[in-house]
């Protein structure tokens, strides 16, 4: 499919944490890793059911195969309507002076959430969604990080290969110098059960302990 650069679209459906109550064996936290190192691979991580609505009027006309993640469904609605989904555009949500968080899919709602607490504590908090994982906004991404002085990736995906990998090669290959910190599930096979949100708590995914983990990060 790759190889041919054909018109597919697969889809992931319950990608990351989903099925969290089943157990190591039915998480999917490795897929964005795996797909990003396809050649000709489009992946888009929508953060709720309308951004995915208005993803798909505009995936009908792209060339290329398109690996699509899909949550649980009836997650909040956090996204802009008046954004328009563009196929590798980021999406900026909020512009701060101290620390900037990018994320993609569900982690829109983490982030936005964690900006608001982090306001409450006197520090400006940027917020990038890029729901096109690949290609990814770069230009968006470094512009972004031009204005703070730290940057966290967040993820609900293993922190190897996935968004924040491809944001930390984006800042060495483009020179930038700021204080980084991933943020997802570390290299293990998670061993607790739970609710979604209980093991994305766990991992620091979550609006709480990512305040605390920007505050630390810029105590450097």
């Amino acid at each position: 499919m790759c190889l041919h650069d054909l018109p597919v679209r697969l889809i992931g459906n319950g990608g990351g944490l989903v099925y969290a109550p089943l157990g190591s064996t039915h998480l999917a936290v490795e897929d964005i890793a795996l797909m990003r190192a396809l050649p000709n691979m489009t992946i888009v991580c929508p953060a709720d059911a309308e951004e995915m609505e208005r993803f798909m009027k505009v995936s009908v006309d792209w060339p290329h195969p398109i690996y699509i993640r899909l949550a649980k469904g009836y997650d909040p609605i956090v996204t802009d309507p008046d954004k328009p989904f563009v196929i590798g555009q980021g999406q900026m949500y909020r512009e701060g002076s101290d620390v900037l968080l990018v994320t993609t899919g569900i982690g829109l709602r983490v982030c936005r959430e964690a900006a608001d607490l982090l306001e409450e504590k006197g520090v400006s908090a940027s917020v990038l969604h890029l729901p096109t994982v690949k290609p990814l906004d770069t230009e968006m991404l470094l512009s972004a990080m031009d204005k703070v002085d730290a940057v966290i990736s967040v993820e609900e995906h293993t922190v190897i290969g996935g968004l924040g990998s491809a944001v930390a090669e984006t800042m060495l290959e483009a020179g930038v110098q700021r204080k980084f910190k991933r943020v997802g599930v570390p290299d293990v096979f998670p061993d607790h059960y739970g609710t979604q949100n209980l093991i994305m708590e766990r991992y620091g995914i979550w609006p709480a302990p990512l305040a605390e983990t920007a505050i630390e990060l810029l105590k450097g």
